[in-house]
C-alpha cells in the first residue's frame, strides 16, 4: 500500500463541503521538492507575488486538505503554500532522517529553506504541527535573523502534555492501541491503524459542532485523509513524538510575534492551559475561539482566519512605525470576534 491509497466509497464522503465555494476561487498550483532523502509534494495557494507568505504545517495522521477550510478564509492577498508532512498525503517518507520531531525540525528548515521565499514569511502549525513549528524555531535559535520567519501562527497548539488534558484516558487508550499496531504482525498491525471504525470513533470524539451537515463532512474528511500515510513506521513514530513533546518545551526560545489560536473547549489542550503557555512566550498573544475543540481548521476556519488577518495586519502596522496598543501589546487574550 501507499499513501495514496483510499478505501471504498463511504456514507460520509459525499457529505458537501461548506467551504467548497470560497476555495474554489483560490488559484492552486501543485509542486513538489526532494528533500532528505524523501519526496515533499505541496500546494501552493493565493497570489504567488503576494508580500506575505504562509507555511502552513498540518496535524497528526492528517494532510494539507485539513487546512484548506482556513486557505478558503485567507486566500485572497497572501500566498499560503502548504505540504503533505513527510510519510502522510502524498509525500513520501524520508529516508535520512527518522520521523521523530528532530527529523520533520530538519525537514521543516530545508523545505522552507528550499522554496525560496521572499518578503515576509509566517509560519503556521496546527495540533502536531504546532510542534514541528516551535521546535523548528528553537532548534535552530542560532540561524540568521535572514533566516528566521517574521511571525509565528499555531492553531489549537499542544500547550500541555498530551497524557495531562481532560482526555488523558483516551489518550491512554491510543497509546495502547498504536502499542498493539506496532506488535502485531505488519499486515495486521497496518490495517488496525487503518480501521474505519476507530477513525470514527475519534472522529466522534473531536467533533463539537451539532450541525449534522458539518459533522458528516468532517467525518468524510477523516474517512478520506485521515488513513494517508506510507507505512507503519511512519505513523508510530509520528505518534510517538506527538505524545512526548508539547509547544511548552520550545516556547522561551521563539523571539518571534507569535499568535496563538486556541479552543475554549479542546479536551486535547484545556484553555486554562493555552493561558500558561501564552506566557512562556516571549511575544505572544492568544485569541480564544468559543464553541469548538480541536478542530478549529474545520468548524471555526472564519473565525481563525479573522484571527491571523488581524495578527498580519498589526504586524504590518508596526513595521511602518505605528503606534498604540493595537501595534505593540501582543502579550493579550482576545476572544471570539475582538481578535
Amino acid at each position: 500500500m501507499t499513501s495514496s491509497t483510499r478505501y471504498a466509497a463511504s456514507p460520509y464522503r459525499e457529505a458537501a463541503s461548506p467551504y467548497a465555494e470560497a476555495l474554489g476561487r483560490v488559484p492552486v498550483r501543485r509542486a513538489e521538492l526532494p528533500l532528505l532523502g524523501g519526496m515533499t509534494r505541496y500546494w501552493d495557494y493565493g497570489d504567488p507575488d503576494a508580500a506575505t507568505t504562509l507555511v502552513l504545517v498540518h496535524g497528526f495522521r492528517g494532510d494539507h486538505h485539513g487546512l484548506e477550510p482556513v486557505v478558503a478564509q485567507l486566500g485572497g492577498d497572501l500566498r499560503l503554500i502548504s505540504p503533505d508532512l513527510p510519510g502522510f498525503g502524498e509525500s513520501t517518507p524520508l529516508t535520512e532522517r527518522d520521523h521523530d520531531i528532530v527529523g520533520y525540525s530538519a525537514w521543516l528548515r530545508a523545505f522552507v529553506s528550499g522554496l525560496g521565499l521572499s518578503g515576509r514569511v509566517v509560519l503556521l502549525g496546527h495540533s502536531f504541527g504546532s510542534i514541528v513549528v516551535a521546535a523548528t524555531l528553537a532548534e535552530g535559535a542560532e540561524a540568521t535573523p535572514a533566516a528566521r520567519p517574521d511571525a509565528v501562527v499555531l492553531v489549537n497548539p499542544i500547550g500541555q502534555p498530551a497524557l495531562a488534558g481532560p482526555r488523558g484516558v483516551l489518550t491512554r487508550l491510543a497509546i495502547f492501541y498504536y502499542w498493539l499496531a506496532a506488535v502485531l504482525p505488519e499486515r495486521l498491525g497496518f490495517a488496525l491503524l487503518r480501521n474505519r471504525i476507530i477513525v470514527r470513533v475519534m472522529s466522534e470524539a473531536m467533533a463539537k459542532t451539532r450541525d449534522r451537515s458539518l459533522r458528516a463532512w468532517i467525518h468524510g474528511q477523516h474517512d478520506s485523509y485521515f488513513s494517508a500515510f506510507s507505512d507503519r513506521r511512519v505513523v508510530l513514530q509520528a505518534f510517538r513524538a506527538s505524545v512526548a513533546h508539547d509547544v511548552r518545551e520550545y516556547a522561551a526560545r521563539i523571539p518571534e510575534p507569535t499568535l496563538l489560536v486556541a479552543a475554549v473547549d479542546d479536551d486535547i489542550t484545556p484553555i486554562a492551559a493555552e493561558r500558561v503557555l501564552r506566557g512562556l512566550f516571549p511575544d505572544a498573544r492568544l485569541v480564544e475561539i468559543d464553541g469548538v475543540g480541536h478542530l478549529i481548521h474545520y468548524e471555526k476556519p472564519v473565525e481563525a482566519a479573522r484571527a491571523i488577518e488581524a495578527f498580519l495586519a498589526e504586524r504590518a502596522a508596526a513595521e511602518h512605525g505605528a503606534t498604540g496598543p493595537d501595534a505593540t501589546d501582543r502579550s493579550t487574550t482576545d476572544r471570539e470576534g475582538r481578535a
